[in-house]
């Protein structure tokens, strides 16, 4: 196994602290909005890493965060706390905030197929061991206060800060990544524990030994989380590319100094930006899509993961519906194929299939190449290889994959189904997979006016044939 380690800035070969155990933490989803398909990207990818660990022998022990508090809109240490901003847009509490799009993401998850981590934990559940990592680094001297603002970690007292970084830090202006705060001794100080300022009214606060009403910081909830269920050092840290100036940075500064053990993360993993039709996501250009947009186009979740695997994880990728839709013509034409492979599997596999079942797995393991990969199933799948081969082979091939075909009960078609009829099918199997009843009963309805009649049979599947 072989992993980009932005650390030393290069592929290296894989070696855990205590093989064949990998820990593995993975920055999660701040609940205060929606999850949207940039988000998806990334958790799939990550779900992919987490099975290519499992399938070349490893156990993994994989631990994910819910950031419930403290992140601030500016992404350093001013600015409105992210829950308040979305209590305020939803008009709702920021206990319903968190609790509404915490659901959301675990929604947008089962229907990507990603696997659900051995420990998700919230920043609201863990204040006593964040505060015990604060009171920690104030003990070793890391730490000054700033009045009426908060507890600061004081970089200059380590001589490697912002080894993470492959920008100079001289290029972290104050006022620019990084944000002014008055009284700061450093530009690249941060924040670890803040106060209540006068007359906020926070609804989210704590006492701490410094204030009466306050709340941790955005960068300490992963260290003090991480530590918790996975140890003082961990082997695998996951995280967006836009997490490598300061959050992460920030999470090596202050465990390393906290523990005296380096390094913190053995690799760090991070994933490349998803673009929309060339642009940035936001929703003043009317281009922020949830896994919501995604169905209600009739489009499934699993051929968006089949996108999203079209390119390595490092890279950016260019997210079009038209390139979604020339992925689920796809997806749809390989379910066809398997389905027609019956249901007979083999131990025997031709030199043929060995080598692309090696292929496919190198691949995989070479960084995480998975639009390398997806080439070697489709290569397999137009080869000419017994159905038994082809079966056995992808079925280990979708132990990564999860393009959720069914293997076992599907039927090869009796006669070809329109293209518009399995659009509604797709869509109509993710609103039941939704308990989006209504939606179901009427595309029941549209598929029958169109001369069609679906039948619901076991396992939340749906067959299909003409009206006679």
């Amino acid at each position: 196994m072989r992993l980009y380690n932005t650390l030393s800035r290069s592929v290296e070969d894989f070696t855990p602290i205590a093989p064949p155990k990998v820990s593995l933490y993975a920055c999660g989803p701040t609940v205060y909005d929606y999850t949207h398909i940039g988000h998806l990207r990334k958790f799939v990818m990550d779900d992919v890493l987490i099975r290519v660990l499992k399938h070349a022998g490893y156990q993994v022990k994989f631990v994910r965060n819910i950031t419930d508090v403290g992140e601030l809109t500016s992404g350093s240490d001013t600015g409105e706390d992210k829950l308040e901003k979305g209590a305020k847009k939803y008009n709702k509490s920021v206990w319903e905030i968190a609790k509404e799009f915490e659901n959301y993401f675990h929604k947008s998850m089962e229907l990507m197929g990603n696997l659900e981590p051995n420990v998700s934990c919230r920043a609201t559940d863990h204040i006593k061991s964040q505060l015990a990592l604060v009171i920690e680094l104030e003990k070793k001297g890391h730490t000054y206060i700033i009045e009426n603002d908060g507890v600061y970690f004081d970089t200059s007292t380590l001589s490697d800060y912002g080894k993470l970084n492959p920008q100079s830090l001289d290029e972290l202006q104050e006022g620019g990544r990084i944000g002014v705060v008055e009284g700061k001794r450093n530009p690249t100080d941060f924040a670890l524990w803040k106060f209540e300022r006068p007359g906020e009214n926070r609804a989210m606060s704590w006492p701490s030994p410094w204030a009466e009403r306050s709340f941790p910081g955005w960068h300490i909830e992963c260290s003090a989380m991480s530590m918790e269920y996975l140890g003082e050092q961990i082997d695998i840290h996951t995280g967006g590319i836009d997490h490598i100036p300061v959050h992460h940075t920030n999470e090596i500064a202050q465990s390393e100094a906290a523990t005296g053990k380096v390094p913190f993360v053995r690799y760090w993993v991070h994933h490349n930006f998803l673009r929309v039709e060339g642009e940035k996501m936001s929703k003043s250009l009317e281009n922020f899509y949830t896994i919501d947009d995604i169905v209600k186009k009739g489009f499934s979740p699993r051929a968006l993961r089949l996108l999203f695997m079209g390119s390595q994880y490092r890279d950016e990728l260019n997210f079009t519906w038209d390139s979604l839709a020339a992925v689920q013509k796809s997806y749809d034409r390989l379910g066809k194929l398997v389905a027609n492979w019956g249901s007979k599997t083999t131990e025997n596999l031709s030199e043929k299939a060995e080598k692309l079942h090696a292929d496919f797995f190198n691949y995989l393991e070479d960084d995480l190449k998975t639009s390398q990969a997806t080439a070697i199933l489709w290569e397999m799948a137009k080869s000419d290889l017994s159905n038994e081969e082809k079966l056995s082979l992808f079925r280990d091939f979708d132990s990564v994959l999860q393009l959720g075909f069914d293997q076992e009960s599907e039927k090869p078609d009796k006669e070809a189904i329109p293209e518009e009829i399995e659009r509604m099918l797709t869509e109509r199997a993710t609103a039941r997979e939704m308990k989006d009843w209504q939606r179901a009963d009427e595309l029941r309805n549209e598929i029958l006016m169109a001369g069609y009649k679906v039948e619901d049979v076991a396992l939340g599947k749906q067959t299909v044939e003409p009206i006679d």
